[in-house]
């Protein structure tokens, strides 16, 4: 399973309920945390988060409602008494951006590793999600993410037995991959059948529609997109900025055949982003205003 929290769904400044944005997943005990603004980490708190999991950062940008937090966490992390690494994923840049940032974090207690998103084919694994970064259209480099958490097929005893895999290695083989036995090597595929379906969520903020948005959200069980503004009139403004307003999240989400849309990044002028929910869920009925600690797990679907 994957838990998914909103821990702040603010866009350019926070207001006194909503802090800026960010979000968090967390599986097997390891958490992902997207975005790192100013105050995220009483935001956090608020939300009942713990830091220490924090394995991997995902930076979408370098604006400061994105990024300025970042120095504060990464020190809070030696206050907990981290010694394993932390990955930062982020935009070409990233290593110049956070040696900067940690010049008011010194002598941290573990290691620092920047990976950076310069275009084409590019994703890590933390631990059992796959995170793959993909740009979109905003005033300076910004990415979206696709996580998904991959499933391999059950386990399929005459499978097993028809390839002579030795009964003591069917548990190794469904957990810990290929196995050298007596001389022969065996592998997951003699004792499993297809793969299932796993789990996608999709974070988008900061950008204008765009193709790979559609693509990297096709079919995902969470779509996290930013509804900067509500109001159609507001069109205008979300093109001079590159945002985006609630409608066209929402028709994102319905091109992407997604199976349910949490709005996020409102705009500090939208102080009740619930009121102006039917111009999206109008066009996608799936849709959901998030708001700061805004949970949910979510479970494969056999």
């Amino acid at each position: 399973m994957l838990n998914v929290t909103l821990i702040g769904t603010s866009g350019m400044m926070p207001l006194k309920n909503r802090w800026l944005s960010s979000c968090l997943l967390n599986t097997n005990g390891h958490s992902v945390l997207i975005d790192c603004g100013e105050g995220t980490q009483i935001a956090m708190k608020c939300a009942g988060q713990r830091f220490k999991p924090v394995d991997v950062i995902c930076i979408t940008h370098f604006h400061a409602d994105h990024i300025s937090g970042l120095p504060g966490f990464l020190l809070t992390l030696c206050s907990e008494g981290r010694t394993e690494p932390v990955t930062i994923v982020g935009p070409a840049g990233l290593s110049r951006v956070v040696k900067a940032l940690c010049m008011i974090a010194p002598n941290l207690t573990y290691e620092v590793r920047c990976e950076e998103y310069t275009g084409g084919q590019f994703s890590l694994q933390a631990d059992a999600l796959k995170i793959t970064p993909f740009p979109v259209k905003h005033g300076i480099p910004c990415l979206g993410y696709r996580f998904d958490m991959e499933r391999v097929g059950k386990f399929d005893p005459e499978k097993a037995a028809k390839n002579n895999v030795p009964m003591k290695l069917w548990s190794t083989l469904q957990k810990k991959g290929t196995v050298e036995y007596e001389g022969r090597l065996y592998t997951p595929d003699m004792v499993l059948g297809p793969d299932r379906k796993g789990l996608r969520v999709t974070y988008v903020t900061d950008t204008r529609p765009t193709d790979t948005i559609v693509e990297n959200a096709d079919e995902a069980d969470l779509f996290i997109c930013e509804g900067m503004f509500s109001d159609p009139d507001k069109l205008s403004r979300a093109v001079e900025t590159r945002h985006m307003i609630f409608s066209e999240a929402a028709l994102l989400a319905k091109k992407a055949n997604v199976r349910r849309l949490w709005l996020t990044h409102y705009s500090p002028s939208l102080p009740e982003p619930e009121e102006g929910i039917s111009a999206a869920s109008d066009i996608f009925p799936f849709t959901e205003c998030g708001f700061d600690g805004k949970t949910q797990i979510l479970r494969p679907i056999d």
